[in-house]
Order: C-alpha cells, then sequence, then structure tokens
C-alpha cells in the first residue's frame, strides 16, 4: 500500500485507465531472485566470479478499471566478484570484499523508459548475529540523448548500506541512502512459519522502490512471504 501512487508518467496515457484517481494504492508485488557462481578459485586465487539476477513487478491486480495491469516490472542482472577477507576490529569481524557491474532497466519505450548501468564496491562485516554490507557505486555515463534519467543520482545516491540483525528465527534488516538530503529506507521484519516459508513485513520511505519511482518520494507498507533471505 502506498500513501501517493505516482501517477505522473502515466498521464500522458490517461485516457487508457479508464479513471480519475489513476492508479490503485494498493497492489501486489513479486520478486525473483538467484545468484550463480560462474568461477570458482579464478586465477588460482580465493577469487570467486558470480552471476546474479533480480526481477521485481507490481502489479494493480484489483485495478479492474484499468485491467489490472503490471504497472511496473524492473530487471537487474549483475556480475561480481568477490574474495574473503580475514581480521577483525573491536569485535568486528570482515568477511568479504567484492567489486560488480549492475545494469537495471524497466525494459520499456519512451516516455516510460529508465535504465542505468552502475560499477560498485562491496564490503561485508559480522559482529555475534549483525551483518553489515556497505555497498559504494559510480554511475557510467550515458549519451544524453539515450539518458532517460539524467538526474537519477541526486535520489539514489552514490551507495547504500544494509544492517541485518538476526534474534533466534526472526529477522530485521535496514536498508539506507542517502543524497544531497534525499533520504530513503527500506526497513523489514521477517519471522517463520514453516520450514523455509518465512513472512515479512516491510515499510519503505524516499526514493527509488521502483525505477518509474526513482524521483518520487513516497511511503509504503508491505506484507507477504518469502522463500530465503536475500542477504
Amino acid at each position: 500500500y502506498s500513501h501517493a501512487p505516482n501517477g505522473e508518467p502515466y498521464l500522458p496515457f490517461r485516457s487508457l485507465l479508464k479513471q480519475e484517481e489513476g492508479l490503485s494504492h494498493a497492489e501486489l508485488a513479486y520478486q525473483l531472485s538467484f545468484k550463480i557462481k560462474m568461477i570458482e578459485q579464478a586465477f588460482n586465487k580465493p577469487l570467486d566470479v558470480w552471476f546474479g539476477y533480480t526481477q521485481k513487478s507490481f502489479w494493480q491486480a484489483a485495478n479492474h478499471d484499468a485491467s489490472s495491469p503490471f504497472r511496473e516490472t524492473n530487471y537487474e542482472p549483475e556480475v561480481m566478484a568477490v574474495v574473503p577477507l580475514k581480521g577483525s576490529l573491536l569485535g568486528v569481524n570482515a568477511r568479504f570484499a567484492g567489486l560488480g557491474f549492475v545494469h537495471q532497466s524497466n525494459g520499456r519505450a519512451d516516455p516510460l523508459s529508465r535504465s542505468w548501468n552502475r560499477v560498485y564496491a562491496q564490503f561485508g562485516f559480522e559482529r555475534g548475529t549483525f551483518a553489515l554490507l556497505v555497498r559504494p557505486w559510480y554511475r557510467l555515463k550515458e549519451d544524453v540523448a539515450d539518458d532517460d534519467n539524467p538526474d537519477i543520482v541526486r535520489y539514489m545516491g552514490y551507495g547504500d548500506i544494509t544492517g541485518i540483525y538476526q534474534w533466534g528465527q526472526q529477522e530485521f534488516s535496514v536498508l539506507a541512502r542517502a543524497n544531497a538530503g534525499n533520504f530513503s529506507s527500506i526497513d523489514t521484519w521477517s519471522f517463520p512459519i514453516q520450514g523455509r516459508l518465512k513472512g515479512y513485513v516491510k515499510i519503505t520511505t524516499g526514493y527509488g522502490e521502483t525505477l518509474i519511482d526513482y524521483n518520487w518520494r513516497q511511503n509504503t507498507i508491505g506484507a507477504g512471504i518469502v522463500l530465503v533471505d536475500w542477504l
């Protein structure tokens, strides 16, 4: 549920929605993610190369006046090289470091097209049942004529930080990013239901829950089920 759905990108198509209010505040969402190790011990070094893919879709299932469309789907393939780390400071253990390249787009034509490419570094730390992932990135420049969202870094920033705390079989996580006064966060609580099946509650605030919303500020709350924790 979003307190302020972003209908602005769809204004040229308002007649297709067949309703004054445009988008529904409530929608269904799903995410599919996987990661595969492509190369193990590359160059006979403790370096592994992985391929990852994430797809998120947001479905206006109850918006019957608009034929219940899929509002947005984001595609995110990436390649990353990861090395294990050893060492600790003040009880905090360094676990891994990596470099990666990620492309993210919504696969749509103008004026709804959104995309960007980034290179990033990532560093993982642990202390007891707490884990921290720090991920700075750099957006690769595009030709002005081909850039669908030239100001995306203003809202999505230059990286993110994720903290995860495990309390028994429950897990609490916070993802935060900030730039130029634009702060965003994703707060999630997951809990066991049966076996690998978990329930979760998620609250987001700020920008960029989807690419089409990268410059649209909103607060959302959702609940659902998850099979595997993402980190």
